[in-house]
């Protein structure tokens, strides 16, 4: 997970807004928030560490004691977010199999298919289908 966490940090960007309502975070959005509170950071701390080999992770870490607390706060908020984001991808499938069979039955499987049947269909998809596909990132 550090490599990943890594490579938003390096990426980081001046917006910070994390939307009030989010359980999950894409990666967009994951840099901007890391790019504000890190990117001071990165660049005190980091400033000859290289972008890929998660050497900027490692600096990091490495200075864990110096970065600011607001660094060290939205890394481990983001990191929870993003992992919230990969378990509601890997359990996205599972918890719309039931919609998929009922809405999307005509559908042939494969490139995103299915799931653009269930977005077309999602009134009339259950909730716990429509919240996993909210929490993946998907709509």
């Amino acid at each position: 997970m550090n490599k990943f966490l890594v490579l938003i940090m390096t990426c980081f960007l001046m917006a910070p807004v994390l939307p009030a309502s989010a359980q999950t975070v894409g990666f967009a959005d994951a840099i901007k928030i890391l790019g504000a509170s890190c990117g001071k950071d990165i660049n005190t701390y980091c400033k000859t560490a290289n972008l890929g080999n998660n050497e900027i992770g490692q600096c990091l870490s490495q200075n864990q004691s110096k970065i600011s607390a607001q660094c060290a706060a939205d890394s481990i908020t983001v990191t929870a977010l993003l992992e919230a984001r990969f378990a509601a991808q890997a359990a996205a499938p599972k918890l719309c199999d039931r919609d998929a069979q009922q809405y999307c039955k005509l559908v042939k499987p494969g490139n995103g298919n299915v799931l653009r049947c269930l977005l077309k269909a999602q009134p009339s998809v259950s909730e716990k289908c429509n919240t996993a596909i909210d929490l993946a990132g998907y709509r």
